[in-house]
């Protein structure tokens, strides 16, 4: 199955498959930007695909997040899940809020390429905060820009590397 699933997939057209992948938890651009760049793609091409991709569902998750939690909190086999997960982004959260500014905080908590961190995580991290949305939207934005150029730099110097050295 998931063989059918995956050639599926390599079988789209290159710009959606980075779309799809941009939209991903926990994978993103910081996926999806070496996978563009390993196609052979332009660099500023990926780049602007995967970040416009990568915002696509912040709104959705800000606006309702909070909403889909308490409907699950309802059911007993999620009630412990999305208690973990809110105790996640609590944690995440106190990494924004130790900043000065919380949206600057919020930028730099989405905009360095690490594990737990991403356009997801802070969307979270913002509605569980109850930060205002044009607000954290635009810190998310501006976030998932330089996590974007990030990647795209470390990506195309280690594609560069690798061509050199064979």
């Amino acid at each position: 199955m998931f063989e059918a699933i995956g050639e599926f997939l390599v079988s789209l057209p290159h710009e959606l498959y980075l779309i799809i992948i941009s939209i991903v938890p926990f994978i993103e651009l910081r996926g999806a930007i070496p996978v563009g760049i390993g196609f052979g793609m332009n660099p500023v091409e990926v780049f602007l695909i995967c970040v416009i991709a990568n915002c696509i569902p912040v709104p959705f998750i800000i606006f309702l997040i909070k909403p889909i939690f308490k409907w699950l909190k309802r059911f007993r086999p999620f009630e412990k899940i999305i208690t973990k997960l809110e105790g996640i982004a609590d944690k995440k959260s106190g990494q924004i809020t130790a900043y000065k500014y919380e949206l600057v905080g919020l930028m730099l908590f989405v905009g360095i390429p690490l594990p737990g961190t991403g356009a997801w995580s802070g969307a979270l991290v913002a509605a569980l905060l109850n930060m205002r949305i044009k607000h954290a939207f635009v810190a998310i934005f501006l976030g998932v820009i330089m996590a974007g150029i990030l990647v795209t730099l470390i990506s195309s110097g280690a594609l560069a590397a690798l061509k050199f050295l064979v």
